[in-house]
This record gives structure tokens, C-alpha cells and sequence, in this order.
């Protein structure tokens, strides 16, 4: 089974995996992406531009070949705000798509304890376009922070 994780920055998406992926479960993550392309000591976030290109197209590489086993293994996809092509994809594809939100001040306190100023335009353009859409669901936190 895939299951799209979505969520603004800093929301616990990868917690969420962590606390349910398996060890033999493929989790498609573009921080742990860059992590494995980068040398020793690199930044966990607020990469560069140019590793963070190599990572994206890993992450393409990654998505092309998990999506073709999911009926051998689940594979965890984190996308932060996925576009109506990449839903149509996931769709077809059977996704469950899990949304990880634990409240918009919560998300803007972890970005500025956390994260680059840059991660509170994302979490600004995630949350308009949520509030722009239908509801599909409950918030959920990951964890207490």
C-alpha cells in the first residue's frame, strides 16, 4: 500500500512515519534524501539549493520505482502539498493519504525553534490552500512537542 503523508512544514509528518512505517517498509522522505547525498555534518533541514535539486531527483527515482512494488511492500510518501496531478497519480495508485496538522501555531512556533524563515511561506501557502478546500478530515498531531 502507498500512503501519501501531507502536511505543512514541521507538522510531524516523519514522525507519523516513524511510528508506523516497518523496517522493511520504503519510506520516501526528501530531508532523509539529502541527509544520505550530503557529507558528514550537513543540516537535518534548510538545505542547499543545489542538494537539494540531486535529492529531488532521487526522490522522483525513489517514488517511479517504490510505486511498482506495492504489492510486494508499503511504501510511506512524505508530500507537502502535492498537486492535483500527483493526487490523480496517488489515486490511481489506491493511496491513503494521511494529513498530518497539529494546528497552525503549532506548526508556526516549531518553524521558528526549528526550521529557516523560509518554512513559514510554505506553512502560509499550505494553510491557505486548506482553507481554500473541502475538509477531509480531522487535524492530527503527531506527537506533544
Amino acid at each position: 500500500m502507498l500512503f501519501v503523508v501531507t502536511g505543512p512544514p514541521a507538522a510531524g509528518k516523519s514522525s507519523w512515519i516513524e511510528a508506523h512505517a516497518g523496517p522493511e517498509d520504503i519510506v520516501i522522505d526528501l530531508d532523509r534524501i539529502t541527509i544520505a547525498l550530503t557529507g558528514p555534518g550537513a543540516p537535518h533541514w534548510n538545505h542547499g539549493e543545489l542538494q537539494q535539486r540531486v535529492a529531488q531527483r532521487a526522490r522522483y527515482a525513489a517514488i517511479d520505482e517504490a510505486t511498482q512494488h506495492l504489492d510486494r511492500l508499503d511504501v510511506y510518501l512524505i508530500h507537502t502539498m502535492p498537486s492535483p496531478k500527483a493526487m490523480a497519480k496517488y489515486k490511481r495508485l489506491e493511496a491513503r493519504v494521511i494529513t498530518v496538522d497539529p494546528g497552525e501555531s503549532t506548526v508556526m512556533a516549531r518553524i521558528q525553534a526549528m526550521r529557516s524563515p523560509a518554512m513559514q511561506r510554505v506553512a502560509t501557502r499550505w494553510y491557505r490552500a486548506r482553507r481554500g478546500a473541502r475538509p477531509s478530515g480531522m487535524p492530527q498531531a503527531s506527537r506533544s512537542w
